[in-house]
């Protein structure tokens, strides 16, 4: 499995969509997503909205006895059954594993069923039988191992949609969102591609979510340095005065209210989110580290630019606790609710 021989999924017509349940993926099966996905729908009475897994339905059901969940399976043929189904049972999409499973011990030969829950969900959203697509964790070594090549699950949702831009990955919560410039790079990798093009992009693309998806009439985006202090006027690096200023004055033609460059080590104090919107960081832990250590279990990943809606819970796999029923599933909760507000935006602005 390669992903560049992955085509692109073809999109439906979208005329006319009205609120469909949300199809969540199955994951890393040896991780945490099944636990959640059962926790999640055993709380459906605090307004969780209509969902249906994309998964083994007897592996499921195994799992809710195991961890002795209040849960049933029913198996549905396809995602209109699922709002029927919802209220009584857990509406599960079939789908086989190639291999059984052990809870921390993911096994490649599964990972084409992985990652073919992921082209379903896609297909069945853009096709506007689902309403958004909420993935569960991925274990990336492990489908590297079976020949996937994208780095990560944003760059596979972007080529299954065939947008020709990158799609930008957000990572939100009720107080705070922060956008990584660069994603998957090393740090080296990353400060070498950044430039004014890329920084103006994902401002752009950030700007126009906030406001369709997020409902923000004007957003603001703060926009990191990349240096301690922000280069310091230049003693600690050149990259704020000749790459990301630019990129900032760019935006403010766009008519975005956007500032910066800013030292980083200041950014996220109380006093300053109070100002933004919407933080862009230069590289990945720039922005991953203040959201989950200020909101781990709220946090969502959400990728920005896509024709359809995805959103996912901001952690991983947790193999080290997986089949112990101390899975927490307030992420994957917020991911739901995510998923569900912005499509209806969406659905909203179709219709009108």
């Amino acid at each position: 499995m390669t992903g560049p021989a992955r085509p692109p999924v073809v999109s439906g017509d979208r005329s006319g969509a009205s609120p469909a349940p949300l199809a969540v993926t199955m994951g890393e099966p040896a991780g945490i997503g099944g636990e959640i996905a059962l926790k999640a729908w055993t709380r459906r009475g605090e307004g969780v909205a209509p969902f249906f897994i994309i998964d083994d339905p007897a592996r499921l059901d195994s799992l809710a006895r195991e961890l002795d969940l209040p849960a049933p399976i029913e198996a549905i043929k396809r995602p209109g059954e699922a709002a029927a189904v919802f209220g009584s049972a857990l509406p599960v999409l079939k789908t086989s594993l190639a291999a059984g499973t052990v809870p921390g011990k993911p096994d490649p030969a599964n990972a084409e069923a992985v990652m073919a829950a992921i082209e379903t969900a896609v297909k069945l959203t853009m096709d506007g039988v689902a309403g958004a697509v909420v993935t569960n964790p991925i274990h990336k070594s492990t489908l590297y191992e079976a020949g996937f090549s994208y780095p990560g699950h944003t760059e596979f949702l972007a080529a299954l949609s065939g947008i020709d831009t990158a799609p930008v990955m957000m990572l939100a919560a009720d107080d705070l969102r922060v956008v990584p410039v660069t994603i998957h790079e090393s740090l080296r990798d990353a400060a070498e591609i950044l430039n004014t093009g890329l920084i103006t992009q994902a401002g752009l693309v950030t700007a126009a979510a906030l406001e369709a998806d997020f409902a923000i009439s004007r957003p603001r985006l703060a926009v990191a340095g990349l240096n301690p202090h922000a280069g310091e006027d230049g003693a600690m690096g050149s990259e704020e005065t000749e790459i990301i200023a630019p990129a900032v004055e760019a935006l403010r033609e766009a008519g975005i209210e956007a500032f910066g460059p800013l030292s980083a080590d200041t950014l996220f104090t109380p006093r300053k989110r109070e100002t933004f919107d919407a933080a862009l960081c230069m590289y990945h832990d720039q922005a991953l580290i203040p959201i989950k250590a200020l909101a781990f279990d709220r946090a969502v990943n959400v990728t920005l630019g896509l024709p359809f809606v995805r959103t996912s819970p901001d952690h991983g796999t947790a193999l080290d606790i997986a089949g112990t029923g101390k899975a927490d599933e307030n992420s994957l909760m917020a991911a739901l609710g995510m998923a569900a507000a912005m499509a209806g935006r969406r659905a909203a602005a179709e219709a009108a």
